[in-house]
């Protein structure tokens, strides 16, 4: 059976298509909860609506149903401080 432990580490690599930082790194996969070989993934996006958001998902729910584990997610908007992190990593980070 795998642990939540099991997933982020399966996830850490998945890359930004624009940022040169891991969706985990930038705070985008916020938390993920393991129940009955079911990944719950906690999305939180800069912004509401952003348009790679299905991209986004897409890239983290292949390895997880790789592992054999169903894939679920939730999103919500990050809070300030959340959100000035993941703009100071953007500016680090942008590959444009």
């Amino acid at each position: 059976m795998n642990t939540k432990e099991d997933v982020i580490k399966e996830i850490s690599d998945v890359m930004h298509p624009a940022i040169n930082f891991s969706l985990v790194k930038l705070g985008i996969v916020s938390d993920v909860k393991v129940e009955n070989n079911t990944a719950t993934v906690l999305f939180a996006l800069p912004f509401p609506n952003i348009p790679i958001l299905y991209d986004l998902i897409f890239s983290v729910s292949q390895p997880i149903m790789d592992m054999g584990m169903e894939f679920k997610y939730e999103t919500h908007v990050m809070t300030e401080d959340e959100k000035n992190n993941f703009l100071m990593l953007e500016a680090e980070g942008w590959k444009g």
